[in-house]
């Protein structure tokens, strides 16, 4: 009996430590990403344009901005990139969600 709760204990360990461990890789991925895109912020929609290239689709919100959205796959993970353009063609604010 005690051999299965040291096995229990062990395995719980495991888990435990796995799981820090793929929050963190993933928490380093978002950081990398926010500091990439992140750079764009300020600069002419045509920077944006000239590096990520023509976006897969365009829309506007409430506010009257403009919304690029650009969409990739990679391992079967949809990757989504919203840049917010503002009246004067200047990146103001981005998304990213699923990207790595």
């Amino acid at each position: 009996m005690k051999n299965f709760f040291l096995i229990k204990l062990i395995l719980l360990f495991i888990i435990i430590v796995g799981c820090q461990t793929v929050t963190k890789k993933s928490e380093e991925i978002v950081k990398k990403e926010n500091e990439k895109l992140s750079k764009f912020i300020g600069q002419p929609e045509s920077e944006l344009k000239i590096v990520m290239g023509n976006p897969d689709s365009e829309t506007k919100d409430d506010k009257g901005s403009r919304i690029l959205i650009y969409k990739t796959t990679k391992y079967k993970i949809s990757c989504e990139r919203k840049f917010e353009i503002n009246e004067g063609n200047m990146v103001i604010g981005f998304t990213s969600k699923g990207c790595f």
